[in-house]
């Protein structure tokens, strides 16, 4: 029990100029606070606690770790609306700035739209969170978390899926939790949970991973180039951390009094039309998905025998549920063929991948392109190179930089034959584009390897299963012909999966069709070259997916996937030997600091003029105590122009070295000649000619172009120039 106390004091003066004694209004305000702890397995310790923020919500917990804290509130809606036949559930994660002592940019200083890197965590949680709610609840529902304070070495992304189950675990909000989230990650050969971000550059696997007690539900991250044995360890190892973490929400729920959860009854019933519905189309339903059919003739086929329920007489009520049980008559009838008779709604059998095709070079004008083509889904995607200037700021509450890979995924409505307002990208784009991302980066070249700022844009033209994967396939090709060294070539392969949790019976598919997703109980993208995984992303549907069936899944992954590997070297097995005549070129090399301020001059006078004179882009920053300069152009004269102007500034005058020096100006006793941009040296009048001057009147002007000869630097730095030594000495008179 925690008590606050206000204390006001009176001086009251009455008229009469009398004064009272002071005296105190207390107020007394109470909160009760759970707290419970567990620790990381190395001395880390976790809290989650409740009770004294945001006690509206239907549940809120604090959970800290050191000087991180994220608030995670839930709130979910009485009644579900009428015709809702799924769970509203929305999750957004944001990060306040002052959690890290920062203020947001722009033009309005506060906290705007989610930002994509919010959004990927948003969608972390979503993932683990929505197979686990009851299938017949369908109240709006809203998961907020809130990044609070920030510890800049604990990423905050691994404990947002801990802070959203306990908070519906606090709650009367039907769940089938708890489940947590943990970030396993291999440091110098060893498996490490939540590691620090410092750490984390090291890593050579680093997966996010959600589930129960008792089963694991996503699986999201990326690789470089391991087996199939070692993504099974670092799951394993994740999986044993989940249980202690879940265990800590249930003993949290426990002391603050175990809640009842809400009845509710968002689901009209009719048994009668479900069996009806059953007898009179399952048999049809079968034989169309046993047809082999596109998957738009498929679809018409299906509404056809849907249609023949829907007829104007029928009450609302009833039409929500015949279409309900229309796709369960649906759903049963696909799994059952591919358990029963192993085969799928294309005709193919669990292993086949569909047929493959790819071109690149396709857009002539891009600096880099390729169409890839896996059944009904296609890809066309194209590669720009770009200078310095053209990375992407990062400017977030926790990670904020610069980032010179960029991959954006496009998914517009006429992929799948449909009429969508284009309202830009939203989260799933987000999310396919950065698993697409993960996959390519782990093979580009490193550092100076690539100079280039690289931006990938993969247009899905087509759609039916896993248009990411043929975003991976797309861009690996794309990179290639775009002449990025990239150091193998990168596929990726959806896997699906068809339980029967009763019987035990299941079929574990590869190259999933969009139906198969939607109708099927597991979504496992899997990317990699031909050493190993680079990447992946797992989704169930289900609970208890055996380790048997996902070892299964992973060698089945792997064929498939040196298969695509194999389609694709029949298009372009290595990269391009040098760029595209049209695509630009940077020349990168690096100057003594001391002459950074020469090149970029006052109010960056010099560097724009040189930049607006040549036509080239020029970027100078120092590392590690040196100018690093990049000089970017479309073509070579432009770079050539701007390179020796920059090596002028920085050349540094030889002693014995012959200039063609500007007189810049003239002294009594001798001239100051501009032997290189910014560096003058002193022509005494000694040094003019073999004979004596006894004025410098009418030997220069300034603006004269004339050859002399560096003789010496002193310890000042100044230079001691010659003219007379480049000419002829003059013979002595012997008469004299």
């Amino acid at each position: 029990m925690a008590f606050y106390f206000c204390k006001t004091q009176y001086n009251i003066l009455t008229e009469y100029g009398l004064k009272m004694k002071p005296y105190y209004i207390e107020t007394k305000m109470s909160y009760k606070e759970f707290k419970t702890t567990f620790d990381l397995g190395d001395g880390r310790q976790i809290e989650i606690s409740t009770g004294k923020l945001a006690k509206q919500a239907d549940g809120s917990v604090v959970v800290k770790q050191g000087d991180t804290m994220l608030l995670a509130t839930v709130v979910s809606a009485k009644e579900a609306k009428p015709g809702t036949d799924f769970l509203p559930l929305s999750v957004d994660y944001q990060e306040k700035y002052a959690a890290a002592g920062r203020i947001p940019g722009g033009f309005l200083r506060r906290e705007a739209r989610l930002s994509d890197y919010e959004i990927l965590i948003s969608r972390l949680v979503d993932r683990a969170l929505r197979p686990l709610f009851p299938e017949d609840y369908h109240a709006d529902t809203q998961v907020m978390i809130s990044l609070i304070s920030a510890d800049k070495n604990i990423m905050p992304d691994a404990l947002a899926g801990l802070a959203a189950s306990a908070a519906l675990a606090v709650s009367d909000i039907p769940f089938n939790g708890p489940i947590s989230e943990v970030r396993v990650a291999k440091i110098d050969g060893q498996l490490v949970l939540n590691p620090t971000l410092s750490d984390l550059e090291r890593a050579t696997l680093e997966f996010i991973v959600a589930g129960s007690a008792s089963d694991i539900g996503m699986v999201e991250g990326e690789a470089k180039e391991i087996s199939e044995e070692e993504m099974l360890e670092a799951i394993e190892f994740a999986h044993k951390a989940i249980k202690v973490q879940v265990q800590a929400q249930l003993d949290l729920a426990e002391m603050v009094g175990k809640k009842v959860k809400r009845e509710y009854n968002h689901e009209p019933s009719n048994p009668e039309l479900r069996e009806s519905i059953y007898a009179a189309s399952y048999d049809k339903v079968y034989e169309i998905a046993k047809l082999s059919l596109p998957k738009q003739e498929r679809s018409a086929q299906f509404k056809e025998i849907l249609s023949g329920f829907l007829t104007e007489d029928l009450d609302d009520d009833t039409v929500f549920l015949t279409k309900k049980y229309f796709h369960d008559v649906q759903s049963a009838a696909v799994r059952n063929l591919v358990l029963n008779e192993g085969i799928r709604l294309d005709g193919r059998d669990s292993r086949t991948v569909r047929p493959i095709w790819s071109e690149v070079n396709y857009l002539p004008a891009a600096h880099g392109s390729a169409v890839f083509t896996r059944g009904e889904t296609q890809s066309l995607t194209s590669v720009t190179l770009g200078a310095k200037d053209s990375e992407q700021m990062i400017d977030g509450a926790f990670i904020h930089g610069y980032n010179k890979f960029i991959l954006h995924y496009n998914f517009p409505s006429f992929s799948v034959g449909e009429v969508r307002p284009n309202r830009g990208p939203g989260r799933r784009e987000v999310g396919h584009g950065n698993l697409a991302m993960r996959s390519l980066r782990q093979v580009l070249p490193k550092g100076d390897e690539n100079p280039y700022t690289i931006r990938v844009v993969s247009d899905i033209l087509e759609s039916n299963g896993s248009s990411s994967m043929a975003t991976v396939c797309a861009g690996s090709l794309a990179l290639m012909d775009a002449g990025i060294k990239i150091s193998s070539p990168v596929s990726g392969i959806a896997m699906g999966l068809i339980m029967d949790e009763d019987t035990g019976k299941y079929a574990v598919l590869s190259d999933i069709l969009g139906d198969e997703d939607h109708l099927g109980d597991m979504d496992f993208k899997v990317t990699g070259t031909e050493k190993g995984i680079v990447a992946c992303q797992m989704d169930l549907k289900i609970n208890g997916l055996k380790w048997e069936v996902l070892t299964q899944a992973l060698d089945q992954a792997k064929e498939a996937r040196l298969h695509i590997l194999g389609e694709m070297k029949k298009t372009l097995v290595t990269p391009r030997e040098d760029y595209k005549p049209h695509a630009p070129r940077i020349v990168s090399f690096s100057i003594d600091k001391e002459f950074i301020g020469a090149i970029i001059g006052p109010g960056g006078k010099i560097i724009q003029e040189m930049q607006r004179e040549t036509g080239a882009t020029i970027s100078i920053e120092e590392v590690d105590g040196k100018g690093i300069v990049q000089v970017f152009a479309d073509n070579k004269a432009a770079i050539d122009a701007a390179v020796g102007r920059i090596r002028t500034i920085v050349a540094k005058p030889e002693i014995g070295e012959i200039y063609e020096g500007k007189v810049k100006s003239i002294m009594p006793f001798g001239a100051f000649v501009e032997i290189m941009p910014g560096k003058d040296g002193l022509l005494h009048i000694s040094e003019i000619d073999w004979k004596r001057l006894e004025t410098m009147d009418g030997i220069f002007n300034v603006g004269d172009v004339i050859k002399v000869k560096l003789l010496d630097i002193d310890k000042q730095g100044k230079f001691k120039l010659s003219r007379k030594v480049l000419l002829p000495k003059p013979e002595k008179d012997e008469s004299k």
